[in-house]
């Protein structure tokens, strides 16, 4: 039984979007299996093989064109295979950064050469994507940046470091935020797309060692006189790279939102059952009435949080998110994320501080769910110039 009771969006109740579901449900049961999570884990990254099967499987690109070498879906089919990954534990896979983030940089401010250059590659899975824009001195604050991207002969030339790069490893198709004119500000920030096997000066630093999200290798990256030509300019017009960011932020902050939702679910539905079996002085720890008080106000919170979420994913679907609204999502359900994980391993006693349960995993990858996608400091200060 479902922890929360809520339906989904009307957008979902989809007889195709259901199908879709069970398909890639059952793709990920039988490629996903605990033994290959578990080497993933310790390896600390998914193997390139992984995103080739899920191209073939039909997951990657989920709602690019056909045209382009994509499934021809929408934001429903993202939402569904997103969620399908955080439902089968294979955190590590960042499917949510290639298809809801990167991907629609492509495809919305890419030429029709571009497009038809890079994203069938993407589709398939035999190039994995990244975008490079944290620097160890800037972090959200973008236009803070100090990578440089300057013109040389018929291309640029790329100097600088990133770090907290998700996919640093195993990227081969990196977009990097950078300054193609350093004294104009945000106005003179633009993407640019770095082919690794073509990139002299290009190397990777050292994968991070996180807290949680064992399976995502995250690192640093560094370009010296990395030389690309001028038609890796993302759009091929410069100084567009921070108008272009921000066009695409509410649907990366809506699909945090989203993944925020089903670890509630998840850590709620973990809970119960370790509840309803583990005993302490004499009776089940479920019947202990502040167990229920807990319980309850967790659903209660989630089940608040799950029906903002759905209305958010309707109006992005019908076109009508906007920043702020995306924004709150991305807080709520982030800060209710952790708030309902961290009561959820309390209930579990002793063992929620064992990796060898589900919680304890779920509470080290929720703690990033506040940072990434723009700190909620960052989200308030959004939120606040709206009033």
């Amino acid at each position: 039984m479902a922890a929360l009771d809520v339906p989904p969006p009307a957008c979902m109740r989809d007889p195709e979007i259901e199908a879709f579901a069970d398909g890639a449900g059952r793709f990920f049961e039988r490629a996903a299996t605990p033994e290959r999570i578990a080497r993933w884990r310790e390896a600390g990254q998914v193997e390139p093989a992984f995103w080739r099967e899920a191209g073939e499987a039909g997951l990657l690109g989920v709602s690019i064109p056909t045209e382009y070498g994509g499934a021809g879906g929408d934001f429903r089919h993202d939402i569904v295979a997103v969620e399908q990954v955080g439902k089968h534990g294979v955190e590590g896979f960042a499917l949510s950064l290639h298809n809801v983030i990167i991907l629609p940089y492509v495809l919305a401010h890419g030429t029709e050469e571009q497009k038809k250059r890079w994203l069938p590659k993407l589709c398939s899975g035999e190039s994995i994507s990244a975008i490079a824009m944290s620097e160890p001195g800037a972090g959200s604050d973008l236009q803070a940046i100090r990578t440089t991207a300057l013109k040389d002969g018929n291309g640029y030339r790329i100097n600088g470091a990133k770090t907290f790069i998700s996919n640093g490893q195993i990227a081969d198709f990196i977009v990097v935020v950078a300054k193609t004119d350093p004294e104009a500000g945000g106005r003179g920030v633009s993407l640019l797309v770095v082919e690794t096997d073509q990139a002299e000066g290009f190397r990777r630093g050292k994968a991070l060692d996180k807290i949680g999200n064992d399976a995502q290798d995250t690192s640093e990256l560094f370009f010296d006189d990395v030389w690309v030509p001028s038609e890796n300019l993302l759009g091929l017009e410069e100084g567009q790279g921070f108008r272009q960011l921000m066009a695409e932020l509410p649907r990366e902050r809506l699909i945090i939102a989203v993944g925020s939702i089903q670890t509630m679910e998840r850590a709620l539905e973990t809970t119960v059952e370790y509840v309803k079996e583990r005993k302490a002085f004499g009776q089940r720890i479920l019947d202990f009435q502040n167990t229920q008080f807990v319980l309850a106000e967790c659903k209660a919170k989630a089940t608040v949080a799950k029906v903002f979420v759905n209305d958010c994913i309707q109006r992005q679907i019908e076109g009508t998110l906007d920043l702020t609204t995306a924004a709150i999502a991305k807080l709520r359900a982030t800060d209710t994320e952790w708030e309902i994980v961290d009561a959820c391993l309390q209930l579990h006693g002793g063992y929620g501080y064992v990796n060898d349960y589900p919680i304890a995993r779920m509470f080290r990858n929720s703690r990033v769910q506040r940072i990434y996608g723009g700190s909620n400091e960052i989200m308030k200060l959004l939120i606040a110039r709206s009033l």
